[in-house]
């Protein structure tokens, strides 16, 4: 059972996965910083200051009752609330993350190399148009001779 998981843990598929989650993770602070800091600022200059977070309907009224500006002091009182803001700011900052990341990964593709071409390992009978090893020098469907110029 050891040499198996020896095997397994070295093998390039669980590394490949090992080095994808800590630079995902790294990759993840990033990506969050940008958002928190760079892009939901002026979002919120552009919306007001508008924040979601707080908004809640209260669906039982605490205990001894009252009005609350959170839904942390709704809870801490006794109320049962429905926490929709929160949800919606969740979901406005998953599509923000979500086109960041999708734009950021789009840029690096950009900047992969093109993996170079195979070589050629058929080609075209020039007599019968068939397609033939690139080696051969005779056409085993028709049998031509292939001048050196067919030959590569």
């Amino acid at each position: 059972m050891w040499k198996e998981f020896k095997e397994f843990a070295i093998k390039g598929n669980a590394v490949d996965l090992a080095v994808g989650v800590i630079i995902g993770a790294a990759f993840g602070g990033i990506i969050n910083s940008l958002v928190k800091d760079i892009l939901m600022p002026p979002v919120g200059l552009l919306t007001g200051g508008l924040d979601f977070s707080n908004k809640f309907l209260i669906l039982k009224a605490a205990p001894g009752g009252g009005s609350f500006n959170t839904p942390a002091e709704a809870a801490k009182a006794g109320a049962v609330t429905w926490n929709y803001g929160n949800f919606i700011t969740l979901v406005i900052n998953f599509i923000i993350v979500a086109v960041c990341i999708f734009l950021v990964v789009k840029a690096m593709n950009k900047l992969k190399r093109p993996s170079p071409a195979a070589a050629p390992v058929s080609k075209d009978c020039p007599a019968c148009a068939m397609t033939i090893p690139i080696k051969a020098t005779r056409c085993p469907h028709c049998t031509s001779q292939l001048s050196q110029a067919d030959v590569r």
